[in-house]
């Protein structure tokens, strides 16, 4: 993850609300406690760890298509997050995530979290046809390290980093550089070129071909996971769309 600059009181608390609730996350999922005190626990979390106002900024009374979500984190007017909350003994399953995502398409909110006070999953609704999702972010809270990298990504969640959009922001980061992309730009016509040149400068004399160096990539350096399935199929286009913008961009300075 890359630098994000957290005020020195967001730190602080983070650090002090891990301390706190990492102990009483375990103890309240070794005791199997009921969903409706999960959510009470989540509440003051969200409060003490990611600073929501517990009573202006988080509601139980969020109404969907005639029922309730868990809860719904609400600032100056709008909807940011929907929460699904299980039970802190539960494990999160992919039945738990399509209730949740079914939650926010229908009220048109992007973000949702599944957690169950041990575990938080932040996951991005795609209104797509059908709705999809995929997953941002997953945090295992009750063995997290107090680390600055840990701050970091609790600070995602954050009342603080609306304003920013922080969360965007790594999605984006995340979105971009992975192993689907960049085996998609090692075989692209300037990385290939480089490593032709390159050849050649080490060891004068050898010919070698484009054509050649990238098969080698495809076929025997690059994994092939990285190369194959829908991942890298969105890689590929995304590649190919900053191509071309960057084609457009050229051509107007001409």
């Amino acid at each position: 993850m890359s630098a994000i600059k957290i005020p020195k009181k967001v730190h602080e608390r983070i650090i002090s609300g891990l301390r706190k609730y990492q102990p009483i996350v375990r103890r309240i999922a070794e005791r199997d406690v009921s969903e409706a005190d999960t959510v009470t626990v989540i509440k003051d979390m969200l409060s003490d760890i990611f600073g929501y106002d517990k009573y202006a900024e988080l509601t139980s009374e969020q109404q969907i298509r005639g029922t309730y979500c868990d809860l719904a984190i609400r600032v100056e007017g709008k909807i940011y997050y929907l929460c699904e909350v299980k039970s802190a003994g539960t494990n999160l399953t992919d039945s738990h995530l399509r209730q949740a995502v079914n939650y926010g398409s229908h009220q048109g909110i992007e973000w949702i979290i599944l957690s169950n006070a041990r575990r938080w999953i932040v996951y991005r609704i795609k209104f797509s046809q059908p709705i999809s999702w995929e997953e941002v972010c997953n945090i295992e809270l009750d063995t997290l390290p107090r680390t600055l990298e840990s701050v970091e990504k609790l600070f995602l969640l954050c009342r603080e980093s609306i304003a920013s959009d922080a969360l965007e922001s790594f999605h984006r980061h995340a979105q971009i550089v992975n192993r689907n992309v960049i085996a998609e730009v090692l075989q692209g016509e300037a990385v290939v070129a480089t490593l032709r040149k390159e050849y050649r400068r080490l060891f004068d004399g050898l010919k070698v071909n484009d054509d050649d160096l990238r098969g080698l990539l495809v076929n025997e350096v690059i994994k092939r996971d990285a190369l194959d399935g829908e991942a890298a199929v969105t890689a590929k286009a995304m590649v190919k769309k900053a191509e071309q913008s960057l084609k457009r961009k050229a051509a107007k300075t001409k």
